[in-house]
């Protein structure tokens, strides 16, 4: 079966870093574009990046570009985001997302507070 788990969260500093891992299983993770979510406490979830197959192509939200990275490891089956300069609007939980499925991890929590 389909399983995506996500680590890495945390509790960080405002302009801080962290990096969150997903690792996929149950299905050709090399053959699917990847996404992280996020739902704010009270929010919708919303999309944050994504990334193609091969990782030749990714996206942002405007809230941030310049200070989010997504990446992919298909030898890994593990999508990746590198997030610095943490703001304490990024607190949420951070979800993996196989694009265009049902298929979501269980999240983790990233909070950014002094």
């Amino acid at each position: 079966q389909v399983q995506l788990v996500e680590s890495g969260g945390g509790l960080v500093q405002p302009g801080g870093s962290l990096r969150l891992s997903c690792v996929a299983s149950g299905f050709a993770f090399s053959s699917y574009t990847m996404s992280w979510y996020r739902q704010p406490p009270g929010q919708p979830r919303e999309l944050v990046a994504d990334i193609t197959s091969a990782g030749g192509n990714t996206n942002y939200a405007d809230s941030v570009k310049g200070r989010f990275t997504i990446s992919r490891d298909n030898a890994k089956n593990t999508v990746y985001l590198q997030m610095n300069s943490l703001k304490p609007d990024d607190t949420a939980v951070y979800y993996c997302h196989r694009r265009l499925s049902i298929y979501w991890g269980k999240g983790t929590l990233v909070t950014v507070s002094s």
